[in-house]
């Protein structure tokens, strides 16, 4: 097991890597910024359930006092939701916030970092962040991008979030080597929406021939991660027109207020929130769930002989 200072790893996922159990990474952002409380904290119950559910443990990663906790306990998870001022940490300021004793909420890159240190080989999220709109002028591309390029982990998500610019995402990662495999699907899922008109790097329909795939890169030994590409069920998806209007707004109200650089994603969301009337919280819930679900059959998958 590892030994790091920085980890602090709970007594359940240690003994279920150390037994060659399939274990599920979970982040903290979803709770402190991606959906409003107290439904982030609500999920993230929902979230383990579902893992648990599916055969896998869960283990919900956050920074609190200065320690990345794997493996959150629900009083954990209770004191980083109620806690101001929570920062959402990548792998850039996470340091400084653990030299601080602070609190902070795992983004995926800084989740995918601590759950390759502590072995954990697959990690469910929503969506990954990405190359942003305005990127030519701004600069503006996600750290995820970077981590799925360092650290082989396989992340289940729904696609990228659907404020990015999704061309110029799933380029990125085929110029860093990251393969994006369909599950059930040809095209890469625009989060909120289960096309985008863009494609994979392959497409798996069943379980045991994702961990095969997933098993192959890691054999590879290049280092990158492995993006699943795991859309919305059909039928929950938020409606085109819905989608297209409160997205419109969205992005024009972080033009209009200057919004800048990690303030993007949890504003955009939050626009998107107040536009839809809450629907694309509950499409975000459905998403995470699935997501969950697939994570936990695949990390199944990956630990049986």
């Amino acid at each position: 097991m590892p030994t790091e200072p920085w980890l602090d790893i709970s007594a359940d996922v240690i003994a279920a890597i150390a037994a060659g159990l399939p274990v599920v990474a979970l982040e903290t952002t979803l709770v402190t910024h991606g959906l409003p409380p107290p439904d982030g904290l609500r999920v993230a119950g929902e979230l383990e359930a579902a893992v648990r559910h599916h055969g896998a443990v869960p283990a919900t990663i956050g920074v609190l006092d200065g320690k990345v906790r794997v493996g959150m306990r629900p009083e954990e998870l209770a004191r980083l939701a109620a806690a101001p001022s929570v920062a959402k940490l990548n792998p850039s300021n996470l340091a400084l916030h653990l030299a601080r004793g602070a609190h902070g909420s795992t983004t995926v890159a800084a989740t995918m970092l601590a759950a390759h240190r502590a072995g954990i080989p697959v990690f469910a999220t929503g969506g990954i962040g990405g190359v942003h709109r305005g990127s030519a002028e701004s600069g503006d591309v996600s750290a995820d991008l970077t981590a799925l390029s360092r650290l082989p982990v396989a992340v289940v998500c729904a696609g990228a979030k659907a404020i990015l610019d999704l061309p110029k995402t799933v380029e990125m990662m085929e110029t860093l080597g990251v393969p994006v495999i369909g599950y059930g699907t040809d095209e890469f899922p625009a989060f909120y929406r289960r096309r985008s008109g863009l494609g994979v790097d392959g497409r798996c329909d069943e379980v045991t021939a994702l961990a095969g795939a997933v098993q192959a890169h890691f054999a590879l030994g290049t280092g990158t991660g492995v993006l699943v590409a795991n859309p919305i069920p059909a039928g929950h998806e938020l409606p085109a027109e819905t989608y297209d209007r409160a997205l419109a707004s969205a992005l024009a109200a972080a033009e209009r207020d200057g919004v800048r650089g990690r303030d993007v994603t949890p504003f955009l969301l939050d626009r998107m929130r107040l536009i839809t009337g809450g629907e694309s919280v509950e499409v975000n819930r459905v998403l995470l769930l699935n997501n969950a679900r697939v994570a936990a059959e695949l990390a199944v998958a990956l630990a049986t002989p």
